[in-house]
């Protein structure tokens, strides 16, 4: 839908506003594919086992490959569509891809301090069935992330127009997580992962909840849900009276929220349902389980 105002990144510091989204998503899924490498890359030189790490780079490269392959088929599909089918093609996904990330965010926060251990007794397993276990490890722990990261990147960026700087964005945060991980791998920085995830969390919750409710836009102007004139609000009409301070507030909030010049009763109640409780529940202290002596030691524990 068309906006009265210049398109994000038409005037100064858009460009810089726009870089923000796609930067976290790519620091923060990017930092949980490095963990995963240097995690493998570690143990294996530890153990001594230097030989079986041409199988896991081979694994490493290859779910690099085919997450950028992904998006690559993504971005030629959704071109070649006709406007109904290409809002539909991305309604969907976007709401896939919230699925997927959201899932990942909270099962990141419940697993990244047994992540170590999981890894290395995966790695353990391998290397006494061969380099093909090896390769299919490293394959498929970074695949996973690297499709979801593909997906959700893809998403955000097209949502986003015509404009680089999403793209920029999304490459400076992988790149920055690429630096991290070879930092920790060396042991010259430490970070608090449980602090870190918490923090990239909650902003990437934020960023997944306007991708959310723009999936739902999509499906609208695809046809396939009504209510595209029924409006809840139309920040442009705000921000036009304002001058460029209006410019650097709408670019702010369509960069980080998806906030689109219209927003339709459907789309705000989209985004207003995910991110209430995704949020309560993502900030939520987990109680600790508390098991009775008696039981632990029947069972071992």
């Amino acid at each position: 839908m068309s906006s009265t105002l210049d398109p994000p990144g038409a005037h100064p510091g858009g460009a810089g506003l726009l870089l923000l989204g796609n930067y976290l998503i790519g620091l923060r899924e990017g930092l949980e594919a490095s963990l995963v490498v240097s995690i493998l890359i570690a143990y294996l030189v530890k153990s001594g086992a230097r030989k079986a790490l041409p199988p896991v780079w081979g694994g490493v490269s290859t779910a690099v490959g085919l997450s950028v392959g992904f998006s690559v088929v993504l971005s030629v599909a959704s071109g070649e569509m006709r406007f109904r089918t290409q809002e539909t093609f991305g309604g969907v996904l976007s709401l896939i891809a919230v699925g997927l990330v959201t899932w990942m965010v909270f099962w990141m926060r419940r697993t990244a301090r047994f992540m170590k251990a999981e890894l290395e007794g995966k790695v353990d397993s391998a290397l006494s069935l061969g380099s093909g276990a090896l390769f299919a490890v490293a394959f498929l722990a970074v695949g996973r992330e690297g499709l979801e990261t593909a997906l959700f990147l893809w998403t955000n960026i097209n949502n986003a127009g015509s404009s680089a700087q999403p793209i920029a964005g999304a490459v400076l945060g992988l790149l920055t997580a690429a630096l991290l991980g070879y930092l920790l791998y060396r042991g010259g920085l430490k970070l608090n992962l449980k602090r870190f995830f918490t923090i990239t969390g909650v902003a990437l919750i934020v960023v997944a909840a306007g991708v959310f409710g723009y999936g739902f836009h999509d499906l609208q102007e695809a046809s396939i849900i009504p209510g595209l004139s029924t409006l809840a609000l139309e920040p442009h009409t705000w921000f036009t009276g304002m001058g460029t301070p209006g410019r650097w507030l709408q670019t702010a909030l369509q960069g980080v929220f998806n906030l689109t010049p219209q927003v339709t009763v459907v789309q705000a109640l989209a985004w207003t349902v995910y991110i209430v409780p995704v949020m309560a529940l993502f900030l939520r202290r987990a109680r600790p389980l508390l098991v009775p002596a008696q039981h632990a030691a029947g069972t071992g524990r």
